[in-house]
């Protein structure tokens, strides 16, 4: 009975220590949960214990979720590939984290499976981070995020901790699950403010670049290029602040407008609290070179929708088809009018139209597009008939584009960070870029010829 009694012993505590092991390539113990074959750098299924992607190439096939408080850590210069027939996408469910830290000369890359030349948007979902931070939406039955992956998202705790998203790529992304729920290229669904998200480029995304439903996550250093439709979009009442984020569109667009920011408080423009209200600065988003050959469905540079609130600062707005800034909706005036929202010290260089007051219930508030114009060049904003007078040095290159201000440019003058949160660091410039290019080593403008 003794020895019985130490062979248990010694195969429990066997047991416990090997459920604390990390898996990694090359370990021996099998990982549970069906993740997938580690061994040979495939990654399907659920991940419910932590695992660890070492660097080199590794292949996402089909939906994979990480949950059970599992930690899924990549490690720098890591290569993510969706498997092709099978397209993948990557889901952290709450109270799980990815660390996903790059380095800015060995970026991760997620991107398609397809080989150089043959890549197109669409070629696989994206990433979708859950987190239990506070959303507007009723909190029981918690709300359930977009894409198709019946996931839930949300709670009670804004400084919820999601992980790390530091230097990632995200390329060729986005996967319609059914009409108006897609898979962006960045899916973040009521993310905490201790959620680390810097230096990501989206790039030819199929649908959003970086959507934010509910959520106090904060962001820098954010690039959204060539996205199909929205750049950056906000809803279900995210309150979080972003510094530095640019914004490059190419020619095609979805069938939706195609705007460098959307952003709702939710999709019936209720008052639920909290209200959606971005805080935003430093911003630069290009519209397309011209509108020969464009989609007709490049629309606003930023379009403030049903009942939202707002702070955009220290922007610059330039090329876009169909206006600049744009009030729609009622609440969404009178709250910019009463100084609920703001939008200072920007500058717009737009087609047409740089202020849009829409005909939906906004022009109870300000009668006329000139009523909105005065108040907004009241609050130091600037307005350019031409965008080659904001003098970037070459905005609209789509291979290699430089978005810093030239000599002489008027971008180089003008912000005021008086009253700002503290997160915000004060610049003399205007948009996302000064004399220092932030891009530099991590970002690729030409990723269809990138060989992986």
């Amino acid at each position: 009975m003794k020895m019985l009694k130490q062979l248990l012993f010694v195969t429990t505590t066997a047991l416990f220590l090997a459920s604390c092991i990390k898996v990694e390539v090359g370990d021996s113990i099998p990982h549970s949960g069906g993740a997938g074959d580690p061994a040979n750098r495939v990654l399907n299924g659920t991940i419910d214990r932590d695992l660890t992607l070492t660097k080199g190439t590794w292949t996402l096939k089909g939906y994979v979720y990480v949950n059970n408080g599992a930690v899924l850590t990549i490690e720098p210069g890591t290569i993510i590939k969706s498997d092709v027939s099978d397209k993948g996408a990557l889901i952290i469910e709450r109270g799980s984290k990815l660390m996903a830290d790059g380095r800015p000369d060995d970026p991760i890359v997620f991107t398609s499976g397809r080989p150089v030349g043959e890549r197109a948007p669409g070629d696989w979902g994206g990433i979708i981070l859950l987190g239990n931070a506070p959303t507007n939406r009723p909190s029981s039955p918690a709300p359930i995020i977009e894409g198709g992956v019946n996931r839930p998202y949300g709670g009670n705790k804004p400084e919820d901790n999601s992980g790390t998203l530091r230097y990632v790529r995200i390329e060729y992304s986005g996967i319609a699950a059914e009409p108006g729920s897609e898979i962006n290229g960045l899916t973040l669904g009521g993310v905490g403010s201790g959620t680390i998200i810097e230096n990501v480029q989206v790039s030819y995304g199929a649908d959003d670049a970086f959507e934010f439903f509910g959520g106090t996550v904060n962001c820098r250093n954010l690039v959204a290029f060539a996205t199909m439709d929205d750049d950056f979009d906000f809803d279900f009442g995210y309150t979080g602040m972003i510094q530095f984020a640019v914004a490059l569109r190419d020619k095609p667009a979805d069938t939706d407008q195609a705007n460098g920011i959307e952003c709702d408080n939710d999709g019936s423009g209720s008052n639920a609290e909290p209200f959606t209200h971005p805080y935003l600065s430093n911003f630069t988003l290009i519209g397309p070179y011209d509108t020969t050959g464009s989609n007709p469905n490049h629309g606003f540079s930023n379009r403030w929708r049903r009942s939202t609130r707002f702070m955009l600062n220290n922007s610059l707005l330039i090329g876009h088809r169909k206006a600049g800034f744009s009030l729609e909706s009622a609440a969404t005036a009178q709250a910019y009018k009463d100084g609920a929202s703001q939008f200072r010290n920007n500058i717009i260089a737009v087609y047409s139209k740089p202020y849009n007051v829409q005909d939906d219930g906004a022009k109870t508030v300000f009668a006329s597009n000139d009523l909105l114009q005065q108040k907004a060049e009241a609050d130091g904003n600037r307005r350019f008939a031409d965008r080659a007078e904001v003098k970037l040095a070459d905005p609209f290159n789509l291979t290699n584009p430089d978005f810093l201000p030239a000599a002489g440019s008027p971008a180089l003058e003008g912000a005021d960070f008086a009253g700002m949160n503290p997160f915000f660091t004060p610049t003399n410039y205007i948009g996302a870029f000064g004399t220092v290019n932030w891009m530099a080593g991590w970002t690729s403008f030409n990723p269809g010829m990138n060989a992986y």
